[in-house]
């Protein structure tokens, strides 16, 4: 692509949506839309997915169509597309017929820049015979997965969709989804006939959200103890059944909980009226059977519960990753049972509709088994997704999961309790799985034990004292440590090279103490250290939130589509005190500069003025997001260190790079970088070089004449991102101490 198109789409992204830089792997997919080249986008839930499609759109000539499968999906992205001036519009089932007729009048004007349509409606002949009329941009298939009988949400009418290479060959096409395994991402090229596409998969990892997995125990406790870490906040909670998601919505309310229930059993009209609510923030909780939440385009859900198993990873994945897609911290709570797989296999085995495949059965079978075994293992959670979708994971400690958090206690001599277990699947000459190699353990006298003269076994009740349960799971957790491993159609148990090992003696696995009395080593919190509070006024915070409520509510849409609760954190940090200053935050485009600017502001400067507090922090926002700010440069020095800033400045003085204090500290890396920042600056240091090497300040200084009156992003584009932007804030420091000095 080219630099004025790579300009053109910085341009957009700055000026309509108030961003300053792309997130992994957004330009890339938005390059290949404007080369007209097909595409297939895998990005996480919150890894900004709608803006790979949406910047093109309004960056190209023509109309782009938007294939989206639910109503509320399609409203809330055209409300939040309107918010920011771009020209968008949908048509769907909940339209009168007139309604319809101006939306039709409006693309005959070349009026629109996107169309939301739903997959059944747009491959009618009638809708592609008006298409055809029309100069079209490109397509853009949301939520691909649904394409591929391999993924959590089939959708059959998504397969119609083939139709759309023949009727518009020059047209180029492009798949987007959140979820999607390799199988998946395959069938979905092959479904859509994509010709030569750029495949882009982005990281599965979510580094915001903290996963915990709980044994289920006095559930309405556990989940009542977590809403009080997060009263006040969004959260979802799901359950398996709708008579549980009833009870618990139910005994929420009736605490003073604002609960309501979402599940196929209730009216059309009443689980809009409940999303409605939960979406304006009339309402803090939704408790949902999976029925509700791929049209939630809600990005400050700050928890998400799940009273009961979901079916497979990657239905977890996606209704997990409903928590945090603003990238601010996040938890999500797992409460599991042994009873959910027996209620979920009852479930696939009698479907509603009476439909049964045995083929697709097998495999739900072995999601479930997949799932179980997540919850009972104590291999970090992140690792353990990432991994699932056949990505890498490098980090040693998440510091994001109950495993790597110590939050599991284990048993005391784990070596011989997996020797035993090894044994009795050697001593089953590697036939039999999980729970007869359990039965044998516990010295269960079964038939079908004492048939096969199992009873016999040297292993045979060599752990009666313990449960099958608690014996099955410890065998998950030694085929999640690659000790024994399933195989074949029956899942039947095999030793592995380290499970040879454990029995020599020379390698010892991890066990945590049994499902049903495993304890927390530590209490159980919110999350990790959360920076993304770190100078923000809560009180100033909440104010803004009920503006944003009550501005939402009078022009009928969202309360995100105001401002999101990352926007609004960094007003409440930064306190703007001009238009100017509030234009610089992260998430104000041109178009609500306009509209919400003036009104945001006036309530900005009066509670700041009633409550004393200092306003134009740009200092802070540098701190915590450097990549993408840009403060002027400020040679003055900052007041004296406290807390864990003054414990950085004493490992600075020893030439520390930013890593190691960050660990050290146990803060943020972003934290450290602008703790160093104030070092130097404090300090007066004049030598940039334990941080930054000597070639690459040479560089930075021998091209300072790029700087725009301080500001970094012209430096740091000339230089092609190739250096990054706290080593261009530290060699500048460094330099500006050695011309005061001179």
């Amino acid at each position: 692509m080219t630099s004025v198109a790579t300009q053109s789409i910085h341009r957009i992204l700055k000026d309509v949506w108030g961003y300053e830089a792309f997130r992994p792997l957004q330009r890339e997919s938005i390059e290949s839309v404007l080369a007209t080249r097909d595409s297939l986008t895998v990005l996480p839930t919150g890894g900004g997915k709608s803006l790979c499609f949406q910047v093109p759109a309004v960056a190209m000539d023509g109309l782009a169509i938007v294939v989206s499968p639910l109503i509320s999906l399609m409203k809330d992205q055209v409300d939040a597309l309107n918010a920011v001036g771009v020209e968008a519009a949908y048509i769907n089932s909940s339209q009168t017929a007139a309604e319809k007729r101006t939306v039709a009048e409006q693309i005959d004007r070349r009026e629109i820049k996107l169309l939301y349509v739903a997959p059944e409606r747009l491959v009618i002949d009638r809708t592609l015979d008006f298409l055809s009329q029309q100069p079209l941009s490109f397509f853009a298939i949301d939520e691909s997965h649904c394409i591929s009988n391999w993924g959590h949400d089939f959708r059959p009418e998504y397969r119609s969709l083939d139709v759309l290479r023949e009727r518009f060959p020059t047209a180029g096409i492009h798949a987007y989804t959140a979820t999607a395994s390799e199988r998946v991402r395959y069938d979905i090229v092959g479904q859509l006939k994509l010709r030569d596409p750029h495949v882009l998969v982005g990281n599965f990892d979510r580094p915001n959200l903290t996963y915990r997995v709980l044994p289920g125990r006095g559930k309405l406790d556990q989940i009542s103890a977590m809403i009080d870490r997060h009263r006040g906040e969004s959260g979802i909670i799901y359950c398996i059944s709708r008579r549980e998601v009833e009870q618990t919505a139910n005994s929420l309310a009736s605490v003073g909980h604002k609960a309501l229930p979402y599940h196929a059993g209730l009216t059309d009209q009443t689980r809009k009226e409940h999303q409605d609510a939960f979406i304006a923030e009339r309402c803090d909780i939704i408790v949902a059977t999976v029925a509700f939440g791929m049209g939630i385009d809600k990005s400050n859900v700050r928890y998400v519960i799940h009273a009961g198993m979901p079916k497979s990873i990657e239905h977890y994945q996606q209704e997990s990753g409903r928590a945090g897609r603003d990238g601010l911290p996040s938890e999500c709570v797992l409460l599991h049972s042994r009873g959910d797989i027996i209620t979920w296999k009852k479930l696939l085995e009698n479907p509603s509709d009476g439909a049964s495949d045995q083929q697709a059965l097998a495999a739900a079978f072995r999601s479930l088994d997949a799932m179980d075994d997540f919850c009972t293992s104590i291999t970090c959670r992140h690792r353990t997704l990432v991994e699932h979708f056949g990505q890498s994971f490098d980090s040693e400690n998440c510091g994001a999961c109950d495993v790597c958090l110590g939050e599991i206690a284990m048993v005391d001599d784990p070596l011989t309790l997996a020797q035993k277990i090894i044994s009795c699947v050697y001593r089953l000459e590697q036939r039999f799985g999980a729970s007869h190699t359990a039965d044998v353990l516990v010295g269960s006298t079964k038939q079908r034990v004492v048939e096969r003269g199992h009873d016999q076994l040297s292993t045979f009740g060599l752990l009666s004292d313990h449960s099958p349960a608690t014996i099955r799971q410890w065998i998950s957790q030694l085929i999640s440590q690659d000790c024994l491993e399933r195989s074949g159609e029956f899942q039947v148990l095999a030793i592995t090279g380290k499970g040879r090992q454990v029995l020599r003696g020379e390698h010892t696995p991890m066990l945590s103490t049994a499902m049903d009395d495993r304890r927390r080593t530590t209490k159980s919190t919110a999350t990790k250290s959360d920076d993304s509070w770190e100078g923000v006024d809560q009180t100033l915070f909440e104010e803004l939130r009920r503006h944003r409520r009550e501005l939402a509510e009078e022009a009928h849409v969202p309360a995100f589509v105001v401002f999101g609760d990352a926007t609004l954190r960094e007003l409440a940090r930064c306190r703007p005190s001009t238009l100017d200053g509030f234009a610089r935050v992260k998430g104000v485009g041109q178009k609500k500069l306009a509209d919400y600017g003036q009104t945001f502001l006036e309530r900005i400067n009066e509670i700041c003025g009633r409550n004393n507090l200092t306003q134009d922090q740009w200092d802070a926002i540098a701190r915590l997001d450097p990549e993408t700010s840009e403060p002027t440069a400020n040679t003055n020095k900052p007041s004296l260190p406290k807390g864990a800033a003054t414990a950085a400045f004493a490992e600075f003085r020893q030439g520390k790079s930013i890593a190691e204090v960050a660990e050290k500290i146990g803060r943020a890396t972003s934290t450290t970088e602008g703790y160093l920042i104030d070092f130097l600056k404090a300090e007066n240091v004049t030598d940039a070089s334990p941080w930054v090497d000597d070639a690459t300040q040479q560089t930075i200084l021998d091209n300072r004449d790029k700087l725009d009156e301080g500001r970094l992003k012209p430096l740091f584009e000339h230089l092609d991102g190739h250096v990054s932007y706290h080593a261009i804030r530290i060699t500048l420091t460094c330099h500006q101490n050695q011309e005061r000095d001179a």
